[in-house]
């Protein structure tokens, strides 16, 4: 009768905490279009998969008044689950208690999950739904930030970390997400700011919206914070369980193998580069007429959209490309597109996951703007991930190789495994119309016809150097190959070197152009 009663106890006690803030705070919480915390984790993990932890914990402060304030546990949920079987360490913080405000006990909650996931090996998922920092704590808010800022490091590169904006995440907040690897939002609900309007005009006497200071927008398209953007919670939860399943639980085992898929016979890869060097095409297409089942998962789709990267599958096994779109900017490198495909190639490297390279680019973008943008520090950012990259690196020249960008996208020179070009890829220090006004310039100006003389020259140049065959006479490309192999060459390089092995010189860490 006793264990009855005690177990009656701990059912009202147990329902009590599972309300959060209460009846009224979360139909307040859906009125806003949100869900609850629990129906988050719910909604992304398998089903009946989740077991929460430290439902009983309570906030131990006592000024203004916090001691005669309940906080359930503490406005946040952890515990673990899986996402198709895969296993997965999770918290979510409750926007119902106390506005998700963070304080001791709830840092000291995340910061036991993110302890528990470094030590299991499985990927953390942080779901952020919150004011900031709880102001009545003082500077054990601020402590219990350090301290997972701290933890994000140090697990960067050993497990994969994501982060998911599900409302507010002001202040401090903001940099946990920015030390994780992929940066999740939904339109409408997620903003993400150090300061929030209301202090930008008291300070500054600017008038702007939260949208528009930090909204999903916002990080996708302009400032890059963001990885991945939907229309709503639940098209956000797919593209994480999607991206779930191309990445592996941490860095000493690969991502889990599918069975292997032809590519869709729609995509025909001989046809989508037009004959005209001078028109755009979608590099894109290029992919999906090259992976598993024409199945390409782009990361950072709406961000410095002259580069791509994303995940794909060869043979079933997961895949990094990064290529240069002519479809924007004809495909240029500059700042962003550099720290884009820099962190992404990084990525790649510190979870085991071989990189194919297309490469189609006039070289980097010339301006006053970005020179003082600092586009020599980012550039060499590419340069700096390539060469320290490696896993297997797979390289295919689709078109112009020109200058820098020749080098930057990993080239032989930065030590790629496996080199192929098509018939129409141009090698060169510049485009043949540049190069040969330069070095033909007296011959040109002192004809008859200048015009037919340049043209002349142009396709003397072409002929030299703006093709795949004087690279390949240097061994500086391993093949020059038909374009309806690419996926045939592509496939043997990386079963080839499955198991390469890159002694490197002893060292603590190199210094990255941060």
């Amino acid at each position: 009768m006793a264990d009855n009663k005690k177990l009656r106890e701990l059912k009202e006690k147990r329902e009590k905490l599972l309300l959060g803030g209460g009846e009224q705070a979360i139909e307040k919480q859906k009125a806003m279009g949100k869900r609850t915390a629990r129906e988050r984790i719910m909604g992304l993990l398998d089903k009946n998969s989740f077991s929460e932890y430290d439902l009983f914990v309570e906030h131990d402060a006592r000024d203004f008044d916090m001691d005669k304030k309940s906080l359930p546990s503490d406005g946040v949920i952890i515990g673990t689950g899986t996402i198709y079987g895969a296993p997965i360490a999770i918290f979510a913080q409750d926007f119902t208690v106390a506005g998700g405000s963070l304080g001791l006990m709830h840092s000291r909650k995340i910061t036991k999950i993110m302890d528990h996931a470094l030590k299991m090996r499985i990927p953390l998922i942080g779901i952020n739904d919150s004011g900031g920092a709880r102001i009545q704590e003082g500077v054990n808010s601020l402590a219990g930030y350090g301290e997972i800022f701290f933890r994000n490091t140090i697990s960067s590169g050993v497990i994969p970390q994501i982060s998911v904006i599900l409302g507010p995440c002001a202040g401090g907040a903001v940099y946990s997400p920015a030390l994780t690897d992929f940066v999740f939002v939904v339109d409408n609900i997620s903003k993400m700011f150090i300061t929030g309007p209301e202090v930008i005009k008291t300070v500054l006497g600017e008038e702007i919206s939260m949208e528009d200071l930090g909204g999903a927008r916002v990080h996708s398209e302009v400032t890059g914070n963001a990885h991945f953007f939907a229309h709503s919670e639940d098209e956000c939860f797919e593209q994480i369980k999607k991206l779930i399943t191309f990445i592996p639980w941490h860095n000493g085992k690969k991502a889990r193998a599918f069975d292997a898929a032809e590519p869709d016979k729609k995509f025909n890869i001989s046809k989508i580069i037009p004959e005209d060097p001078t028109m755009p095409y979608d590099v894109k297409d290029v992919i999906r007429a090259i992976v598993d089942n024409s199945d390409f998962f782009e990361i950072m789709e709406l961000y410095a959209k002259n580069i791509v990267i994303g995940f794909g599958r060869m043979g079933g096994k997961t895949t990094g490309f990064v290529a240069n779109q002519p479809l924007e900017m004809a495909g240029v490198l500059d700042v962003d597109s550099s720290d884009k495909a820099a962190r992404f190639i990084r990525y790649c490297d510190s979870f085991n996951i071989p990189i194919i390279t297309l490469v189609d680019l006039p070289g980097y973008l010339p301006g006053v703007d970005q020179e003082h943008a600092g586009v020599i520090r980012h550039g060499a950012k590419l340069l700096y991930a390539y060469s320290e990259a490696t896993v297997p690196k797979l390289t295919v020249i689709l078109r112009k190789a020109y200058g820098g960008g020749y080098i930057a996208m990993s080239s032989r020179h930065l030590r790629a495994d496996f080199v192929f070009a098509w018939p129409s890829a141009e090698i060169a220090v510049m485009g043949p119309e540049g190069a040969a006004n330069i070095i033909f310039r007296k011959e040109i100006m002192s004809a008859a016809d200048p015009d037919q003389m340049r043209k002349q020259k142009v396709e003397e140049y072409k002929i030299k150097f703006a093709n795949p065959y004087v690279a390949a006479s240097r061994g500086y490309v391993d093949a020059v190959i038909d374009p309806a192999d690419t996926r045939k060459f592509l496939l043997h390089g990386i079963e080839i070197s499955e198991y390469k092995d890159v002694p490197m010189p002893a060292k603590k860490h190199g210094l990255p152009p941060f």
